[in-house]
């Protein structure tokens, strides 16, 4: 199975710039779509049938939300992660297959002077609780953007930015210490 993960900025003006050429392009089962911004998802043109839309977008219109594309269908849809004060915002959805869970989610941004720090750890400590239950099941993938540039070669001037929202101290240590309880970063891993 083809899995893609794609930060969309806003799903109405990504079809307005040519969204569904890459859909098509990318030739996706399952396409993890982050920060679509919208109620409800676009429908597909009739040229690629087989895809059907699985959404969370949250109560706030207009802010955050994820949705994925998929070809196959899974077994259950899971929206949120169980925590009233992350679920409002539509930042988790999970679809369940036969043999693993893909978890797509768009993790908080600590906002500039990082006013929103606190919120944005505490969802990491409680997503991965919640991947950690998932995995006690079976196999699970988790694709999304976790707002967090884990190490100097993913981000521009880093020492500049050390207290800057998704490179703090804080942030960086909880992503090595996820990967150590032996997550894999399939981006790092490929292209170290």
């Amino acid at each position: 199975m083809k899995l893609a993960s794609w930060n969309v900025n806003g799903l109405r003006a990504a079809v307005k710039k040519g969204f569904w050429d890459v859909v098509r392009g990318l030739d996706a089962d399952v396409l993890g779509l982050q920060e679509v911004r919208a109620e409800a998802p676009p429908e597909p043109p009739e040229d690629l049938e087989g895809y059907r839309w699985y959404w969370n977008a949250g109560e706030r219109k207009g802010y955050a939300g994820v949705g994925v594309l998929a070809r196959a269908e899974p077994l259950a849809v899971t929206r949120g992660i169980g925590h009233d004060a992350f679920d409002e915002e539509g930042r988790v959805i999970t679809l369940e297959y036969e043999r693993y869970y893909v978890v797509n989610a768009y993790f908080p941004n600590a906002g500039r002077g990082l006013p929103r720090l606190g919120y944005k750890l505490a969802f990491d400590q409680a997503i991965e609780a919640y991947l950690e239950g998932l995995r006690a099941k079976k196999g699970v993938v988790l694709m999304g953007d976790l707002n967090v540039a884990h190490r100097e070669i993913d981000i521009a001037r880093p020492k500049q930015n050390q207290k800057s929202a998704g490179f703090t101290p804080e942030e960086r240590a909880w992503i090595d210490a996820f990967l150590k309880k032996g997550w894999v970063d399939t981006f790092r891993h490929l292209h170290p």
